[in-house]
C-alpha cells in the first residue's frame, strides 16, 4: 500500500462492537483491530473518521477515547498499550492525518498560519481530562472558515440560526446527538445496558444491537461478520 502511494482511513468501529468481536473471534484477535500504532510505525499515512452515519454518529470524541484508551464505549479493554495512541497523534489524525486524503494539507488540520481558520473551543480539556471523560467532551463553540457555526454556553450569543433537517422525519430531529455519561446503574439488567452502551440507553444509537444479532439475517454467519453491521472499507 505504502509502494502505491495509499493510504489508510480508519473509523471507530470497534468501540461499539468489540464485545461481539471478542464473543466470535475471542481477546487475542481483538487485539489487532486495527493495528494503528503498526501503521504508523511503517510510515503510511493514516486518516481517522467515523463512516457516520453506517458505523457511528459523528462525534469524534468516541472514536479519540477509543485510540487512546484502548477500551469499548461499554468499557472492555481491547488493546495492549503498544497499539494504543498517546493523546496528541490520536488528534494528530483527526486534523492533519485526514487532511492528506483530501489532498489538502498545509491547508488544514493545523492551528497555523495561512491555513483554515476552523477551530472548537471545547467543553474540556481534551489533553488533561482522564480518560473516561474524553467521550464526554463537547464543543461550545465551532469556528468554520472564520465563522461561528455553533455556539453554547457562554458563547450562545454568537449562535447562528439553526439549519432545517431535512428530511424532517430524520431521526435527528428527536434523538439527542452526542454521548453523555448516564447514572450509574443499579439493576442487573440496567448493567448490562450501560456496558454495551448501545442498547436503548444510548443517545446516539437507540437501537438494541441484538435485535440483528440474534436474527436469521446475514450478520449470524461468522463468514459474513461485518455484513449488515456497517461496512469494511477502511482501506484504499
Amino acid at each position: 500500500m505504502k509502494a502505491l502511494g495509499g493510504g489508510i482511513a480508519v473509523q471507530h468501529r470497534m468501540a461499539f462492537q468489540g464485545e461481539y468481536f471478542v464473543d466470535r473471534y475471542g481477546k487475542e484477535a481483538v487485539k489487532h483491530t486495527p493495528p494503528v500504532a503498526k501503521m504508523l510505525a511503517l510510515d503510511v499515512p493514516v486518516g481517522l473518521g467515523t463512516d457516520a452515519t453506517r458505523v457511528a454518529s459523528y462525534n469524534p470524541w468516541t472514536a479519540l477515547y477509543w485510540l487512546v484508551s484502548g477500551r469499548t464505549v461499554g468499557g472492555m479493554a481491547m488493546y495492549d498499550d503498544a497499539n494504543r495512541l498517546p493523546r496528541d497523534v490520536a488528534l494528530e489524525l483527526w486534523t492533519a492525518g485526514s487532511a492528506w486524503f483530501s489532498s489538502e494539507q498545509g491547508k488544514k488540520g493545523r492551528l497555523a498560519a495561512g491555513q483554515l481558520a476552523d477551530l472548537v473551543v471545547l467543553s474540556k480539556d481534551y489533553f488533561s481530562v482522564a480518560e473516561e471523560e474524553i467521550k464526554g467532551i463537547e464543543s461550545v463553540l465551532t469556528v468554520v472558515d472564520g465563522k461561528v457555526v455553533y455556539a453554547a454556553g457562554h458563547f450562545s450569543p454568537l449562535a447562528p440560526p439553526p439549519i432545517p433537517v431535512l428530511p424532517e422525519w430524520s431521526p435527528v430531529v428527536k434523538v439527542p446527538g452526542h454521548y453523555r455519561f448516564a447514572p450509574p446503574a443499579t439493576a442487573k439488567i440496567g448493567a448490562m445496558v450501560q456496558m454495551h452502551q448501545c442498547c436503548g440507553s444510548c443517545g446516539v444509537h437507540g437501537h438494541q444491537h441484538d435485535i440483528a444479532r440474534k436474527s436469521s439475517i446475514p450478520v449470524s454467519d461468522e463468514q459474513a461478520f461485518w455484513g449488515v453491521l456497517g461496512c469494511s472499507c477502511f482501506a484504499f
